[in-house]
């Protein structure tokens, strides 16, 4: 990722005007630039991401801020996990050769009032539950873009309807940035990584791979023909039989637009996904694959 020693790594910049130099500078030499937008509490599925970047450009940026604007005054961001120290380690084990790590005050200095919404796709699923949540990370990804203008951003599909909100934001306002999804990386027994697992209490842990079970599960059932609706109804109480409550959604939507659809299209290049958010004790568990 970086000529750089790996003990040089990774410089850390905490305003826009160094990154931004950082970037020109490796432009001037002709290298291209990846960006990976992260709120840190690192984990493998956000390293997967920076290798990802790494095979797609010269360099990587890794940014790590901990957005307040798509925080609900009911939600975590007080105690959402800060660990700069260890995300830097990781991040140097990794080799990606820049951190934008901004404060608050940098990313929204007095007086700032500008905030973006993308219509459609941030409606419904998260975006029911989380009302402007949407509106925070659209306003903030597109500033980490302009700000860095990267040749690739790179987001994991975990987040599957966050990827889809910054896809059409990008494309909506002419960002000339290419938005490209990272596979969801998962334990072995199925739960997809999360720096919020680590709130899971030891048998709220063991439970919790019944989330991805029980999407896999009604994929199946789907794919083989069985009606959605009722595969739907069966999946989420399933998922209140083990425990979940309560289950938020657990719905097929347009894999492109998010649209709820009723049966999958048999015409190529219209695939499904099935999504799912549900709480286990106090932690709230999201997840997604293909149908």
């Amino acid at each position: 990722m970086s000529d750089l020693p790996s003990s040089d790594l990774p410089r850390i910049v905490r305003t826009i005007a160094e990154l931004r130099a950082q970037v020109a500078a490796w432009r001037a030499e002709g290298l291209s630039v990846a960006l990976v937008p992260t709120m840190g509490a690192l984990h493998e599925g956000h390293l997967s991401l920076m290798r990802q970047g790494a095979q797609m450009c010269d360099r990587v940026v890794a940014t790590i801020f901990v957005n307040p604007t798509q925080f609900a005054p009911s939600e975590d961001l007080d105690s959402y996990p800060r660990r700069e120290a260890q995300d830097v380690a990781a991040l140097r084990a990794a080799g990606v050769p820049l951190l934008f790590a901004p404060s608050v005050q940098e990313m929204y200095p007095q007086g700032f009032s500008t905030t973006i919404t993308v219509a459609d796709v941030s409606e419904g699923l998260c975006g029911g539950r989380r009302p402007g949540h949407f509106a925070g990370v659209a306003t903030v990804v597109a500033k980490l873009l302009l700000q860095a203008l990267p040749d690739v951003a790179i987001f994991g599909e975990k987040d599957y309807q966050q990827l889809q909100v910054i896809r059409r934001m990008a494309r909506d306002l002419d960002i000339p940035v290419r938005i490209e999804g990272g596979e969801t990386v998962r334990e072995e027994d199925g739960l997809a990584l999360s720096s919020r697992n680590a709130y899971l209490e030891p048998e709220e842990r063991a439970i919790a791979p019944a989330l991805h079970r029980v999407l896999v599960e009604v994929a199946a059932r789907i794919g083989h023909g069985a009606a959605p609706a009722q595969a739907l109804a069966d999946g989420m109480a399933v998922l209140e039989s083990e425990g979940f409550g309560p289950v938020e959604y657990l719905e097929l939507r347009d894999a492109e637009t998010l649209a709820p659809i009723s049966a999958l299209d048999p015409a190529p290049g219209r695939p499904g996904r099935l999504l799912v958010a549900a709480w286990l004790g106090k932690t709230r568990l999201i997840d997604n694959i293909a149908v």
